[in-house]
């Protein structure tokens, strides 16, 4: 399981600025259980967003947006209502957040933080990796994650050592930052790359909110009630 934690509304309308169709896409999966993506909250986006002046021009629920022939499968049964919108807000984890920007050829933003739980957290069977930092920068790196792309974890461009696209570390894979600029390029949006704020990484964010902690997804972790880990404070 990957946690997740909704990012803040003023931050997913900065995203979405200058993009007035939106489609939806909501993960069944663990997102859920986060209570991030289940069809209450969901609905309470899509509202949200309406509030904002956002036209939706539909909402596609995936039981685990992880699965990128599953997204990709779900996707082309809306195929009309994505087709009609400028880009894709995606409530899942960072993984299901890149399954929908290999999917279609649009802007996809996240509307989430996936964070750390610690423990084994599963596996799924394609390239794209979440390494739950707890800040998602999926929405200026064209939905390629440059923690994982990168074999550096470099977040502010390449290193400078790649050749012919290739990265220095082992040059039998591409370089993910020449992969995050020409996906960037092919949508028109490389102009991101300089809004990209200069942050360093901060690990704090990786960990759950202390209201989280108590709740009984950390409470089964602590073999206590969640009762028990309130009053534990």
């Amino acid at each position: 399981m990957i946690a997740s934690e909704r990012k803040p509304l003023d931050e997913i309308l900065g995203q979405l600025e200058g993009e007035a169709n939106v489609f939806v896409v909501a993960c069944d999966g663990c997102s859920a259980g986060c209570q991030v993506s289940d069809p209450d909250h969901t609905e309470q986006m899509v509202k949200e967003l309406e509030e904002a002046g956002k036209t939706v021009t539909g909402v596609a629920r995936v039981e685990m947006v992880c699965n990128s022939g599953l997204t990709a499968l779900m996707l082309a049964r809306h195929l009309s209502s994505v087709n009609q919108a400028d880009g894709l807000l995606v409530m899942s984890c960072g993984v299901g957040v890149q399954s929908v920007a290999a999917a279609v050829e649009k802007p996809v933003h996240p509307a989430t933080n996936s964070i750390h739980l610690g423990g084994f957290q599963g596996l799924w069977r394609s390239e794209a990796r979440c390494a739950q930092c707890g800040d998602c920068l999926l929405d200026y790196t064209g939905g390629i994650c440059p923690y994982t792309a990168c074999s550096k974890g470099l977040t502010h461009g390449s290193c400078g050592g790649p050749m012919d696209g290739k990265c220095e570390v082992d040059p039998s894979i591409p370089c993910g930052w020449e992969r995050i600029y020409q996906r960037l390029a092919a949508l028109g949006k490389a102009d991101r790359l300089q809004e990209m704020p200069l942050r360093l990484r901060d690990f704090r964010n990786m960990l759950p909110m202390k209201e989280r902690r108590r709740t009984s997804l950390w409470a089964l972790e602590l073999f206590e009630e969640p009762e028990a880990a309130e009053e534990a404070g």
